[in-house]
C-alpha cells in the first residue's frame, strides 16, 4: 500500500471506538475456596494517528470512543484525562468524538498518552473501566536538512593523489526517520567541481583530481547541498561552505638568484667577520623551505666558511682565517645549497639541491708592522753596568712597500727610565743601576712605528707593541745580618757552656742553591771572651757561656759581636752585635730580678712604648683632679621650689646676687646671714606688711605733648632716677651687685601699671577685691588677698 492508504487505513481504525477483548469465566478459587471470576471489561484502546502541522480552519478530527454501556439514550458521559487532555485534545462528552483543538508538531512531541472512561451522567458511576491509549503524530517533510556547522575547515596536502579524504561533513533532518523519506539526506556539491568530490550518502569530501599544486593556488571554496526526499523533487536542502587550504609539501628546490657572487673584504678583516650574503629562493615555505648551505670547494681551503641565517635563510660567508693582501689577493669559492627537510617522493622530479660560484677580492690595508714574536723574555744580572746590551726585537712593515720602522719604549710601562732602546735595530740595553732585591721583574712594552715615505704627508702612522719580561738574576752583593734585633740574658749563677740564645741570619740575595751561613765570634773579642759561638751548620748558631758566673754589679750588659758569612762568590760577611744582659735567676734558671733595662727588653717593651704608658697615666691623673674640682662646685637651690608657693613678687636669686626692687614678701638679709632671723619675721604665707613707712611722692605733671615720631626719653629717665634713689634707701634692698628690671608702660595708661613695681605701698591701700573678677586663673590671689582685707576690716 501507499503511504496515503496506510494513514486512511489507521483513521478508520482509530475511528472504530472500542475493541471487544475478553471472555469472562472461571479461573480458579481462593484461599476460602471462593471462586475466582475475571471480570469483562468492555473495551480496549489502541493508538489514533494524527497528522501535524494541520492547516484546517476546523478543528481535527481525531477519533471516536464508544462504550458497550452507552445504550444511546444520552446518559452515558465519557471522560478524557492525560497529556494535553482540555487544551490540545477535547473530547464530545455525549457522543465520544475527539478533536485536537491546536496545531501540533511532532519535532515538539511525538505521541501522547491518554487515559478515557465512560460513566453515568446521573449517577457518576463507571460505565467502562478506565482504558489508556496513545495517539500518534504523523510526520510529514516540514523541516529542511541542517549541516552541524555552518563553515567547515579542513587541509589536505598539496600534490595529493585522486580521491583523497578531505574531510566528512554531516547534515541532520528533524523529521522522522522512521516514516517515509522526510528524514533521508542525500549530499551533492555545488561549487569546487572538479577539484573535489563529495560522497552522495556520508557526505566525506575527496579530491577530484590528481597533483594540486599549493604554489599555484592555495585555498578552495566548497559549497555541498544536503536534500531529505532521498534527493527527490519537492524534498527540503540546506548548504554549508567548506574552506579547503592546500598544505605545503617539499616539492620545490632551492635555487640561487645568481650563478656568480662577487664580494671584496679588507685584508684586516677580523675572525667571524661578514664577507657577504648568498640569496637563494624557494617557493615552498615553512620547514619544507628550510636550507643549508656549504662549501664544496675553493683554492684557499680554511679561509672562508659559510653558515645559514635561520630567521632569513641566507647564506652568510665570514672570515674564518687571517687574510693577507701580500700573499693572496683573491679567492674562488663554490657554494651548493640544499633543503633541510627532503620528501623522497619527489626526488624524481628533480635535484633538490643548488651551486653558485662566489669570488672574494681581498682589499690591501695599510697595516701596522709586526713583531716576529708575540712577546719577548730578557735576562740581565743585577750588577749590569750601564748600556748593556740584554737582548733586541725585530719586526717589519708587511705591506709591498715596507717602509721603515721605528723602536720606542712606552714611558709609562718604565717609569724610572730603567731601559732604552734603539730606535733603530730594536737593542735593548741598560739605562741605570737595577737591584734585583727592589724589583725582581721588570714589565715593559716596546712601540714600533711604520715611518711613512713621505714624512710631510699627514698620513697616520701605523704602530704596534709588544710586551717584554726582563728578569733580573741575581748577584751576591748583600751580607748576611741577624734575622732579628736579638737581646737576651744571663743568670748570675749560670754554668759554662750554657745556652743562652739561638740566633739565625737572613740575607735578602737569592742563590741558587740556597743559603749557607757561618756563625762566628769576631777575632777582637776572642781573646778575653765571656761567651762563646757554636755554628751548628744549619743557618743557625748558640751562643754558650764561657765561665760559671756573672756579677750584676760588677758588669750588667756584655754585647758579643757575631760574625756571619755567606757562602757564595765573592764571599760577603757582617759584624752583628747581641746584647746579653746579666740578671738574677733562680735554681731553675728564671730571671728573678734584673735591671729596669733588662726588664723592659725581657717584656718586650721598647722606650716609646714606656714613654707611651707614662703619658696615658698623666693624662689619666689631670682628668681624676678636674672631676673632683667640678664636684666641689655645689649648686644653689632655687628660693621657692612649689609651684604652688605664689606670691605677689617672684624673686629668683643666681650666683651673683639679689632679684628684684620689691622684697617685702621676702628677707634678702636671710640670705647674708640665715641663722639672724628676726623675731618679728613675718609669715611668708600672708600678705607683708611693710617695715618702714611709704615714702609719698609728689605725682609729677602730665609731660607735654610731644612729637609722634619721638620716644618718651625724659618720662623714662625720671622714673628711672627715681627708682634707684629708692633702692639706694632702702636698708633691706638686695646687694649693689644685683640686676634691677623694670617695665616703665608711660603716663596716660587707663590700665595704670599691671607690675609690682608700684608695690612699695602699703596693701592696706590697695583693694584686691577686683581679683575676684579676673576668672579662675587668679582665684588663688583673690582668697590670699581679699580674705586678709576683710579680716582686716572687721
Amino acid at each position: 500500500r501507499t503511504p496515503k492508504e496506510r494513514r486512511q487505513r489507521e483513521r478508520r481504525t482509530a475511528s472504530a471506538g472500542a475493541r471487544r477483548v475478553g471472555a469472562q469465566g472461571l479461573t480458579g478459587t481462593d484461599a476460602k475456596g471462593v471462586p475466582l471470576r475475571r471480570s469483562k471489561r468492555g473495551w480496549m484502546w489502541n493508538h489514533f494517528y494524527l497528522l501535524e502541522e494541520y492547516t484546517g480552519t476546523d478543528m481535527q478530527y481525531v477519533g471516536k470512543l464508544h462504550s458497550d454501556g452507552d445504550r444511546g439514550d444520552g446518559s452515558a458521559r465519557y471522560v478524557l484525562t492525560g497529556e494535553g487532555a482540555g487544551s490540545l485534545f477535547r473530547i464530545d462528552e455525549k457522543s465520544g468524538d475527539i478533536h485536537a483543538t491546536k496545531r501540533l508538531d511532532r519535532e515538539e512531541k511525538a505521541y501522547y498518552i491518554l487515559r478515557a472512561k465512560a460513566v453515568d451522567r446521573f449517577t457518576n458511576e463507571a460505565l467502562e473501566g478506565e482504558s489508556e491509549f496513545v495517539i500518534k503524530i504523523h510526520d510529514i517533510n516540514d523541516n529542511e536538512p541542517r549541516f552541524t556547522k555552518d563553515l567547515y575547515m579542513a587541509r589536505v596536502p598539496e600534490m595529493s593523489d585522486m580521491g583523497t579524504s578531505v574531510i566528512q561533513v554531516t547534515a541532520t533532518d528533524a523529521d522522522d526517520s522512521t516514516y517515509g523519506n522526510s528524514a533521508k539526506v542525500v549530499y551533492s556539491i555545488l561549487e569546487g567541481q572538479p577539484y573535489f568530490s563529495v560522497d552522495a550518502e556520508t557526505g566525506l569530501v575527496k579530491t577530484a583530481l590528481p597533483g594540486m599544486d599549493r604554489e599555484l593556488k592555495e585555498n578552495y571554496q566548497v559549497v555541498i547541498q544536503a536534500k531529505d526526499m532521498g534527493g527527490q523533487m519537492g524534498g527540503l536542502s540546506g548548504t554549508t561552505t567548506v574552506s579547503i587550504t592546500l598544505s605545503d609539501v617539499n616539492d620545490n628546490p632551492p635555487r640561487f638568484t645568481k650563478s656568480l657572487y662577487e664580494f671584496r673584504v679588507p685584508e684586516t678583516a677580523d675572525l667571524g667577520a661578514t664577507v657577504g650574503l648568498l640569496r637563494a629562493l624557494d617557493a615552498d615555505i615553512g620547514e619544507n623551505a628550510e636550507m643549508e648551505y656549504r662549501i664544496i670547494s675553493s683554492d684557499g681551503p680554511g679561509m672562508f666558511d659559510v653558515f645559514t641565517n635561520k630567521s632569513t635563510q641566507e647564506g652568510v660567508i665570514v672570515v674564518r682565517r687571517p687574510l693577507d693582501f701580500e700573499r693572496k689577493r683573491q679567492y674562488s669559492l663554490r657554494v651548493q645549497v640544499e633543503n633541510v627537510h627532503l620528501n623522497p617522493r619527489f626526488f624524481a622530479a628533480a635535484p633538490f639541491r643548488d651551486d653558485a660560484t662566489v669570488k672574494v677580492q681581498v682589499e690591501d690595508v695599510d697595516e701596522p708592522p709586526v713583531f716576529e714574536r708575540p712577546s719577548y723574555v730578557m735576562e740581565v744580572k743585577e750588577d749590569a753596568a750601564r748600556s748593556t746590551v740584554i737582548g733586541s726585537v725585530s719586526a717589519s712593515d708587511p705591506d709591498a712597500l715596507h717602509n721603515p720602522v721605528r723602536y720606542s719604549i712606552d714611558r709609562r710601562t718604565d717609569m724610572d727610565r730603567v731601559f732604552n732602546v734603539h730606535a733603530g735595530n730594536g737593542s735593548v740595553f741598560v739605562l741605570r743601576e737595577l737591584d734585583r732585591e727592589e724589583a725582581a721583574w721588570h714589565n715593559i712594552s716596546i712601540i714600533l712605528t711604520a715611518v711613512p715615505p713621505d714624512p710631510s704627508t699627514d698620513a697616520p702612522r701605523q704602530m704596534t707593541r709588544v710586551p717584554v719580561f726582563i728578569r733580573i738574576l741575581d748577584v751576591n752583593d748583600n751580607a748576611p745580618t741577624f734575622a732579628t734585633n736579638y737581646e737576651t740574658f744571663v743568670c748570675e749563677n749560670a754554668r759554662a757552656n750554657q745556652r743562652i740564645q739561638t740566633v739565625s741570619a737572613s740575607d735578602p740575595d737569592n742563590p741558587i742553591g740556597g743559603h749557607r751561613f757561618v756563625f762566628s765570634l769576631a777575632p777582637e773579642a776572642s781573646g778575653k771572651a765571656n761567651f762563646s759561638v757554636r755554628d751548628n751548620k744549619d743557618n743557625t748558631a748558640w751562643i754558650l757561656t764561657r765561665r760559671n758566673s756573672y756579677l750584676n754589679l760588677q758588669r750588667s750588659v756584655y754585647l758579643v759581636p757575631v760574625v756571619i758569612s755567606d757562602g757564595e762568590y765573592p764571599m760577603l760577611s757582617s759584624t752583628n752585635t747581641l746584647t746579653v744582659r746579666v740578671c738574677t735567676c733562680d735554681r731553675d734558671g728564671n730571671m728573678q730580678l734584673c735591671n729596669a733595662e733588662a726588664l723592659a727588653a725581657r717584656a718586650g717593651l721598647s722606650t716609646g712604648a714606656l714613654v707611651a704608658i707614662l703619658l696615658c697615666s698623666i693624662i689619666l691623673l689631670m682628668i681624676v683632679v678636674l672631676f673632683a674640682a667640678l664636684r666641689r662646685q655645689r649648686k644653689k637651690e632655687p628660693l621657692i621650689i612649689s609651684k604652688e608657693d605664689v606670691r605677689d613678687n617672684v624673686v629668683s636669686y643666681n650666683d651673683e646676687g639679689g632679684g628684684e626692687e620689691d622684697t617685702q614678701a621676702f628677707d634678702i638679709g636671710t640670705l647674708r646671714n640665715p641663722e639672724a632671723i628676726e623675731e618679728s619675721k613675718q609669715r611668708r604665707d600672708i600678705a607683708p606688711e611693710p617695715f618702714y613707712p611709704p615714702v609719698r611722692r609728689p605725682v609729677p605733671p602730665p609731660p607735654p605733648a610731644r612729637d609722634p615720631g619721638h620716644g618718651h626719653n625724659g618720662d623714662v629717665r625720671e622714673f628711672i632716677s627715681q627708682r634707684l634713689q629708692d633702692n639706694d634707701g632702702d636698708p633691706t634692698a638686695p646687694p649693689y651687685d644685683s640686676l634691677a628690671t623694670y617695665a616703665y608702660e608711660g603716663s596716660g595708661s587707663v590700665a595704670e601699671s599691671l607690675s609690682s613695681l608700684e608695690s612699695v605701698t602699703t596693701d592696706g591701700d590697695q583693694d584686691y577685691n577686683y581679683l575676684s573678677e579676673w576668672g579662675p586663673r587668679f582665684k588663688k590671689l583673690a582668697d590670699m588677698y581679699g580674705a586678709d582685707d576683710s579680716d582686716r576690716d572687721s
